[in-house]
């Protein structure tokens, strides 16, 4: 029974580290196009942040690519895990998609 919460918690923290993912990668992206957009600007104060924007993105990057790769060998981890859960026990694989299955028809037959 833990075994199915820590999967079920597993799957969750995926979804929305990838949501997380994205939207980082979203605003880093905009972060980019205004960075490129002061361009023309490379005197004194302005050159300096901006070389060190750049700098800092350049390093989320890398941090983002290696937290992404992490995410994803956990995330498949998770899928072995439940596999073989299921593989070990069919029946009660069974009995829980089946419970499942009829809470969320309870849910919406009251709506």
């Amino acid at each position: 029974m833990t075994a199915k919460k820590s999967d079920i918690a597993t799957e969750a923290a995926t979804v929305s580290s990838d949501q997380l993912i994205g939207e980082f990668k979203a605003l880093m992206a905009d972060a980019e196009a205004l960075i490129q957009a002061t361009e023309g600007h490379a005197d004194g104060a302005i050159g300096s942040i901006r070389s060190k924007a750049l700098e800092t993105i350049a390093g989320a990057k890398e941090s983002l690519s290696g937290i992404e790769g992490q995410l994803a060998d956990k995330a498949k981890a998770a899928a072995a895990s439940a596999d073989d859960f299921v593989h070990r026990n069919p029946w009660e694989a069974v009995g829980v998609a089946a419970g499942l299955g009829l809470l969320i028809g309870l849910f919406i037959r009251r709506r």
